[in-house]
Parts: structure tokens; sequence; C-alpha cells
């Protein structure tokens, strides 16, 4: 007698399950690695992506090439978040991390398709990760923070290791100081990567660009009068307002009837007023500078500028915040009660022409705790590319700071650990054996690539690194691909430096992702919702009542 059939989901929803499932997982992962396989390290290519609006961005950087790729299949596309979350977390090795997460499943591949269960080989990787990230504690070297001058060679061996694979690799001494200079003049215990604003000015040379010991901003929108203004002081007084300061349009949402031609002058007086007394608040600060985040009209412009005060108005909330940590004053929503102690102040205030713009620069900053990099460049892709090369510099100058442990790059910490996972694989007992061997092999991607990316003869490059770390782990363990001078060396000694938490963060990211993956033993696809709704189709009511009928 036959069974009846039983239908769970509704007809046509796609379900794929079992091995052949996580097999096509595994194949989509790999696809998206061997597009940005070729980005890696100081000799790596970039790509050129031009998204569905047509816009080109040009860039070798793992995470923004991932966003740009927008991946469809699912699995392939936690790929992208651990790209994104190590870019948010410590700024560098986001090409690292989608590779090690991609080889970690192409070693595995086989015992999948041998039958191996996928929970044994993500115990396996869990536990080879445990011990990687525990012997890059062991190797990581500290620096001491109270010798000033050792402390900041560091971080700028961080910053300039990880400009080496950016398009700012050929002007990176010039960068480096600037990194490094930005870095230091924020806060250093919240170490808040905003307070550093980025400004981006096409024309000129890469060289042009500057940092501004305070906070410089594009000049806004001015009204008649702005020309008779002052454009530069010497200790300012500043104040920073969210107060409107023009008269309101008749047009507004109000009624108001009058009898007599008396009573709506009476209306008109007071709205001038009004006005007036805020002006005349602001004036009686003995301020030197007006800044708000909203308008300010053409009589308060011209008002200012008979006072011989400088006044800017719809400046974006970004800069205010930085002009009011520079300067020491604070954000006023009112100018009722406003006095001299809600003031700041700068050595120098000025508006400067740089390339084809106008810009307000506070300089000298008596309590800065934030910076301005001004960018010049070429063409307008090219500026962007610095300016992404110079925020994974910052972040990993940044980590630097906080964490004070570095170790090689070069791909010399990913040989070193994975000998140590090769050795300590012999000592455990059934399959564990074989997943943390496939561990070490996956570390070896690193190197790998570098050598391929930039020429060499990989086979060649990888036994000898395979030879020195396993001849003496103490006195080779920092031996690399040394992209220079296209031989191994000691990469320490070479100032090559990272992070610690690079490392550490690019292998518990890799493996997660990893295990996630191949967790996943069936995908469900509604049919409905890869079907977008027609045009002039009704979308489905939420209420009780029917559709009428016409």
């Amino acid at each position: 007698m036959m069974q009846p059939q039983v239908i769970v989901l509704k007809e046509g929803t796609d379900t794929s399950q079992g091995v052949p499932q996580l097999l096509s997982n595994i194949s989509a992962c790999l696809a998206v690695c061997d597009t940005i396989r070729t980005t890696l390290g100081p000799r790596g290519m970039d790509k050129l992506i031009v998204d569905s609006q047509k816009r080109v961005t040009i860039s070798n950087d793992g995470a923004t090439i991932m966003k740009l790729l927008e991946v469809v299949q699912p699995a392939a596309r936690t790929l992208v978040d651990i790209a994104r979350a190590q870019d948010a977390e410590v700024g560098d090795g986001t090409t690292s991390v989608v590779l090690l997460a991609g080889e970690l499943l192409k070693e595995v591949k086989e015992y999948v398709e041998e039958g191996v269960s996928p929970q044994v080989i993500i115990k396996g990787f869990r536990k080879a990760a445990d011990l990687a990230i525990n012997h890059i504690k062991e190797l990581a070297v500290s620096v001491d923070r109270s010798n000033k001058d050792e402390f900041r060679s560091l971080l700028e061996k961080c910053a300039a290791t990880s400009m080496n694979s950016k398009l700012i690799g050929s002007q990176k001494e010039f960068f480096t100081k600037m990194v490094v200079d930005a870095v230091m003049r924020l806060d250093q215990e919240e170490l808040n990567e905003e307070m550093i604003g980025i400004k981006k000015i096409p024309g000129g040379a890469m060289q042009d660009s500057i940092l501004v010991d305070g906070v410089a901003f594009k000049k806004s929108f001015s009204y008649a009068g702005f020309e008779q203004q002052p454009k530069s002081f010497t200790d300012p007084k500043i104040v920073c307002l969210n107060v409107e300061l023009e008269l309101k349009a008749e047009k507004d949402n109000a009624e108001v009837r009058v009898d007599k031609v008396s009573e709506y002058q009476a209306i008109v007086d007071a709205e001038w007023k009004i006005i007036f007394d805020k002006l005349e608040d602001i004036v009686a600060t003995g301020a030197n500078v007006v800044l708000s985040r909203l308008p300010i009209g053409d009589l308060a412009t011209q008002y200012f500028a008979d006072r011989n005060i400088f006044c800017a108005g719809r400046v974006s909330k970004d800069d205010l915040d930085r002009v009011c940590e520079a300067t020491g004053c604070r954000v006023q929503s009112t100018t009722t009660g406003l006095s001299a102690k809600h003031l700041g102040t700068c050595e120098r205030f000025e508006e400067r022409q740089i390339g084809g713009q106008r810009f307000n620069i506070f300089n000298g900053c008596h309590e800065a705790k934030t910076c301005t990099i001004i960018l010049r460049g070429g063409a307008e892709q090219f500026i962007d590319e610095v300016e992404r090369s110079l925020h994974d510099s910052i972040m990993v100058v940044r980590r630097a700071v906080k964490n004070q442990t570095v170790v090689a790059g070069g791909g010399a910490t990913e040989m070193e650990v994975s000998r140590y996972l090769r050795e300590t694989a012999r000592q455990i007992e059934g399959k564990q054996q074989l997943i943390i061997a496939a561990v070490a092999k996956a570390l070896e991607v690193i190197p790998r690539q570098l050598c391929e990316n930039a020429g060499f003869d990989t086979t060649d490059f990888i036994t000898q690194l395979r030879a020195r770390h396993a001849q003496s782990p103490e006195r080779f363990k920092w031996y690399g691909v040394d992209i220079e001078d296209e031989a191994v060396s000691d990469l320490f000694e070479k100032f090559v430096w990272e992070p610690a938490l690079v490392k550490i963060n690019a292998i518990s990211s890799a493996v997660e992702a990893a295990c996630l993956i191949l967790s996943v033993d069936e995908t469900v696809t509604s049919q409905q919702s890869e079907q977008p709704v027609a045009a002039g189709q009704p979308m489905p009511g939420r209420g009780r009542g029917m559709p009428m009928g016409r």
C-alpha cells in the first residue's frame, strides 16, 4: 500500500540538504575567496568595481570589495560579515580573514566528501583556534609605553606595515607620521576615531595633504554681507549654537487676524525684536566666531559683519562636535543666559583657500582632542582609496596604543603558528589530529599568496620557510616573506610589525565563519521572496476586511 505524500512546505519552495548542500556552500565561499585573493600584500592588485548606479570604485581593501560585490549566496555572505567585523574591530587584515576562512573550508572539503561528521571538524577547528591564539599571545612582544620615543617608533612601524599593501605605500614615510600624530592627539583613554576628521579636496599631489592641529571644515552656504566679515582672528572667542538666526517666513502655518495696520506693525516689530535680542545676546558675550547647525540669515550675517564678527550657519553635526572638543565650548540651544563661560578659544582661526574650495580652519586648540586630515590627490576615486587606506592605518595604530603588543607580519606569524599546530597535532589521537593538521596547512595560505602576488617561486619560498621554522623555532620564529629583498628573512628586524590583535581577531573570526558554514546542512528558499511584487499589484493587507470587488 502506497504511503500518502506529506507536503509541509509551500509548493515551489526550494530545499537543498545533506552533504551536497554543504559542498555547494563551501564551493560558493571558495569562489568569493578567489575574487579577492590577488589583492593581498604589498604587490597585490586592485579591483575596479562598477555598482548598479554606475559608480566606479578602485580598491584593494578586502572589506570594501566584499561590501561592493553584493554576494547573494546565503552561506557566502558570512564571509562579507567577517570582513566587515574585522574592519570595524581592528581595521586591517580584512583580506587575510576571508582567505583564511576559505582555506580552512578547502582543506576539510575532502573530509566532508568522505563522510566525516561536520561536528567532528567543528570541534577540531575550535581546538586549533584556541591553541593558535594562545601561541600568538606567547609570541607577542610588548613595548614599554613609558619610553615615549620607543613607543612612537612602534606605532610608526605598525602604521607603515598596514600601508605597505595600500595605494599610499609609495608615500608611507609621509603618511605614517601624519597618522601617528593624529592618533596621539586623541583622548588616550577613549581613542575615538570619529574625532579625526578626513576632508577630501581633488587636485594637487598626495604630498600636499596636511594635518590640522584642530578642526577644518568646508565653508558653508553664506548670505550677502558675508564678504564684509573678517576672515582671520588671533585668540578668538568661539560660540557654537543650535539656534536659527533668521526671520521666519510669513507662510508658516499660523493665522493672525488684525483690525488695524498698527496691530500688524506690532507683530512685525515683535518678530524683529526677537531676532535682534538673540543677536545682541551673542554680541554681548564678546564672541568673534559664531557657528550654528541651523541657518544664519542675511539680516544676522550683515549684523555680525558690521561688528567684525565671523559667522557660519548650516555646519554639520560632526564638524560642530569636533569644534567643541577642540576649543572647549559647548553647543547652546538658546541665546538666553549666554555668557563668556560657554565660549571656546583657539590660537588662530582663518578662512583659507585650499585647492578649489574655501575652508574654515581652527589651529592651535588648547583643549585639542581632535584633529583634521585634509587629503589632496588627482582623481576622485584615488582620494577615496587614500581615505580608506588611512582609515585602516588609524585603526591599527589605535589598537597598538591600546594593546601595546606586536608580532611580525609578512606571513611569519602564520608560519610559526602552523609549525606549532603540526607538532601539537602529532600528540593528539583520533580524527582531531587530521583536522588540526588541516588548520596548520590552511594558515600557510597567507605567505603562499604573498609570494604568488609578488611573482616569486611559491614552492621554493614555502619550503624554505617550513625548513627554517622547523630547524630552530626560537631563532627563526619571525622569518617570513621579505617582499623588498625577494628573500626569506627576519621580518621583526626589518620592522614589519602588526598589532597581535590583528592576527588573533583574524584567526578567531575565520574559524567561527568556517564553523558556521559547516554547521548548515539544509537551505530552504521561499519562492515568493524571490518574486518582486508586480507594478500595480496591491500588497497583501493586514486588516480583517476583504478587498472590495469592482
